[in-house]
């Protein structure tokens, strides 16, 4: 019988690396580092500097100024109108007509002879009227609307009323009505918009007048009955027109040496250049006033308009002001520059101290900005100059111990993954952005990248984009 008791050994496979598992593992290390390095990066806002200039946003209301002349109604009566505001008027040309009794007025409305059928041009007139009364309508500016209204009513009175009525004469004379006919005393453009300005010079003006919030206007219309003497239109018989407005001390400054100045109304799309004054009101107060000789006719209806001056012709780099940042330096004067030994690299001679001993050893620099007189140096805590280090002129023995400070005005710049300082200078501004010279040695280039928020940056410090 053969033996049963025979001896089992386990087999043991032999180790054997995974490659594929070992790189895997690896990447997957990778990858998770990756993400926690990048979730936990302090990711900035950078901004791309571009070409540009920039117009000011400063605003003025100002109040209208015209050589306006108010005509007074010769009788007590019922006006009625030949002609719409805005309209240029000939010496004689019939205005309105006065109808003392009110029948007139009666037998019109009667008759529907001011119901007279719109030709194509005048409805193609109205539309247009009303396309720019929309175009320019504003919350703020409500009170146009009323002028709108009044200004299409004075436009449908020409087109449809007694202006049109070739036999009207005859057929009030039939009926036994009598009425009289006001014409221009001069010729002009006219305007049924009465306020108390009519008289108004730049040199009486005070800033209590300037308040818009207490205008009055005043308007008669059509049909509506006027007093003996008392203002129903008026005719403006120049073209030229001014503007008057309030001036702070900076606007003066800023204005201070100019002669013209382009005003930009956005409310007609439309950029005037005027003549240029300041006046002392009747206030005592000095205002600013523009002359104009044309484009009178737009502002007809309009006693106060609000408008903003351009006066910057200025180009450059335009960078927001949250970029704007400033840092203190370490000036020394430019005679202490020297050069490596490849004449291009720029630094100083530094003193050093070492074993008890001082020798001089070159050492390179960077420079922020150059005047005529002097260079600045980084003064940071990471800056490889310190307060009181001495600097030696080449070729000379004479010294200079680092210490005065200066501050520039300027931003972070971060093409190389890291802030640097660039100095700017600002050549213009308005609320939001400056407009800083180009082409500078130690400055900005068009589509550097620069932190957007400047105040929080520090020289050197490693930026993500």
């Amino acid at each position: 019988m053969a033996s049963s008791d025979k001896k089992i050994i386990k087999y043991r496979r032999p180790f054997r690396i995974n490659i594929g598992f070992i790189i895997f593992l690896i990447l997957f290390i990778y990858m998770c580092f990756s993400i926690r390095s990048y979730m936990s990066r302090n990711k900035v806002r950078y901004y791309e500097v571009v070409d540009g200039g920039m117009v000011d946003n400063t605003e003025y209301t100002g109040m209208i100024l015209r050589k306006e002349s108010v005509q007074n109604a010769p009788a007590s009566g019922y006006v009625n109108y030949y002609i719409r505001e805005g309209k240029r008027a000939a010496v004689g040309t019939r205005i309105y007509s006065l109808d003392e009794t009110g029948n007139l007025k009666k037998y019109l409305e009667e008759n529907s002879l001011n119901k007279a059928a719109l030709s194509s041009d005048n409805l193609n007139e109205l539309k247009n009227q009303l396309a720019a009364l929309s175009m320019a309508y504003s919350d703020a500016e409500f009170s146009k609307v009323y002028d709108g209204h009044f200004s299409l009513d004075s436009s449908i009175s020409e087109y449809t009323n007694l202006n049109a009525l070739d036999n009207l004469d005859a057929i009030m004379k039939k009926n036994g009505i009598s009425y009289s006919q006001v014409t221009s005393p001069s010729s002009g453009v006219i305007s049924f918009n009465i306020d108390s300005f009519e008289n108004m010079t730049p040199e009486k003006i005070t800033a209590a007048d300037l308040d818009k919030s207490k205008y009055v206007q005043n308007y008669i219309k059509a049909g509506e009955l006027a007093a003996n003497g008392k203002p129903v239109y008026k005719v403006v018989t120049s073209e030229q027109w001014s503007i008057v407005f309030p001036l702070s001390d900076a606007d003066k400054a800023r204005y201070a040496d100019r002669k013209q100045l382009k005003a930009v109304f956005r409310e007609y799309d439309l950029d005037l250049t005027g003549n240029y004054s300041v006046v002392t009101g009747g206030d005592g107060k000095e205002y600013g006033v523009l002359t104009f000789d044309k484009f009178m006719v737009k502002f007809i209806s309009d006693r106060f308009e609000t408008f903003r001056i351009q006066t910057n012709n200025e180009t450059g780099l335009k960078i927001p002001k949250t970029a704007v940042t400033e840092k203190t330096f370490f000036t020394v004067p430019v005679g202490y520059l020297a050069r490596g030994g490849n004449d291009v690299d720029q630094g100083f001679y530094k003193e050093v101290y070492q074993d008890g001993k001082v020798s001089v050893q070159y050492t390179p620099a960077e420079i922020f900005y150059q005047t005529d007189d002097l260079y600045y140096l980084d003064a940071s805590d990471k800056s490889i100059w310190k307060s009181g280090d001495y600097i030696v002129k080449p070729d000379s023995q004479e010294r200079y111990q680092i210490g005065a400070q200066a501050s520039l005005k300027g931003v972070y710049n971060i093409n190389k993954g890291y802030a640097v300082f660039k100095q700017i200078d600002v050549i213009a501004e308005n609320d939001e952005y400056d407009t800083v010279r180009k082409n500078m040695k130690y400055g900005l280039n068009v589509y550097d990248h620069i932190l957007l928020n400047g105040a929080d940056a520090k020289e050197g410090e490693p930026v993500y984009q």
